[in-house]
């Protein structure tokens, strides 16, 4: 009895023994962001984040109060110029036109007959004066009633997307209030913040290249627009870059990173990381998080240079080809199984 009680402890242990080694086997790995470490990245130059904007936005918006009865579009939804967008309750406006259209009635017919008097000269100038001012007004009437009715529906004034819809079917409409934007994304711009001490080497004609993550295509930068006022805050200065957008890929608020092409103007030497790729050890040196072939990350010390935007060079430490965790480091020890 006593060697059968011996002989399942053993069993147990040694299967605990096996679960505890299998789960210590099983560690999950963890997501992380890197970039592949080459001179290419050096020679690129300034390198930013910015933001996707439309080319023009349009604001489009009843010009008189009152309830919105439909609302023809969508969001993200394509339009063109002329495309009823949406209608206003008309019961009003159309009252005001019948009687408008009454009042012109009864002016014409009081014209005509009052011109056959003033033909025969038995109608005192003064009277058919009167009578033709009469007949003015009421045409002005009938065109301001004509006009708030053409007024309930709402037409594109341009082609586009529809970007946001601000007002929804029952809802009361102000006057000048948007219904909806209507954005021209045909090409659009890039919009960069730029360093006050930055700013002068980038000129309207500078080389460009757009990487936009969210659908994994690059770019080449066109004209670049700059503007000439600094934040009070952060001294930056916005810049806005001309980007083709055949196809309608790129939307609105998208995030690009973009890299200027200056070259000999004081461009950093080494080979450019961004700053939170770079970490400090507690005895003070200077490290990032590199990626062996077997998915393991390990520490290489390095030696940095110079800024480059939001971006430092690496002067030593480092190899062509490394590939260097750049995002989710904070979960990162020495043989962390990582994937990118």
């Amino acid at each position: 009895m006593k060697k059968s009680i011996i002989v399942l402890l053993t069993i147990a242990v040694a299967m605990s023994s096996c679960n505890k080694k299998e789960q210590k086997q099983v560690k999950p790995s963890v997501r992380v962001e890197t970039e592949v470490i080459s001179d290419h990245a050096g020679r690129a130059g300034r390198s930013y984040v910015g933001i996707v904007e439309e080319r023009e936005g349009t604001a489009v918006s009843f010009t008189g109060m009152g309830v919105v009865k439909r609302v023809f579009v969508n969001e993200g939804q394509p339009v063109r110029r002329g495309q009823l967008i949406a209608e206003m309750d008309d019961t009003q406006a159309r009252n005001l036109l019948s009687g408008a259209e009454a009042s012109m009635t009864q002016a014409n017919d009081a014209l005509e007959r009052m011109k056959m008097l003033h033909d025969n000269g038995s109608l005192p100038e003064m009277q058919w004066v009167e009578v033709q001012s009469r007949v003015a007004q009421a045409r002005s009437q009938l065109a301001v009633a004509r006009k708030n009715l053409s007024d309930c529906r709402l037409v594109a004034p341009v082609s586009g997307i529809v970007g946001r819809k601000q007002v929804g079917a029952g809802e009361t409409a102000l006057p000048s209030q948007a219904v909806v934007t209507i954005l021209d994304i045909s090409s659009v711009k890039v919009k960069v913040s730029v360093p006050e001490t930055e700013i002068n080497s980038i000129t309207s004609s500078t080389p460009s290249t757009i990487r936009v993550e969210a659908i994994d295509r690059q770019f080449a930068g066109g004209y670049i627009e700059k503007g000439v006022q600094a934040d009070a805050l952060t001294h930056t200065y916005d810049i806005r870059i001309r980007v083709n957008n055949h196809g309608h890929r790129l939307l609105p608020g998208m995030v690009a990173n973009v890299s200027f092409n200056t070259a000999g103007n004081d461009s950093p030497g080494g080979k450019l990381l961004p700053f939170n790729a770079v970490q400090k050890s507690a005895e003070g040196s200077l490290y990032v998080w590199t990626v062996s072939k077997d998915s393991t990350v390990h520490r290489a010390k390095v030696d940095v240079g110079a800024t480059s935007g939001n971006r430092i060079a690496i002067i030593g430490g480092l190899k062509n080809g490394q590939r260097v965790v750049t995002e989710g480091y904070q979960k990162l020890s020495e043989g962390t199984k990582v994937v990118y």
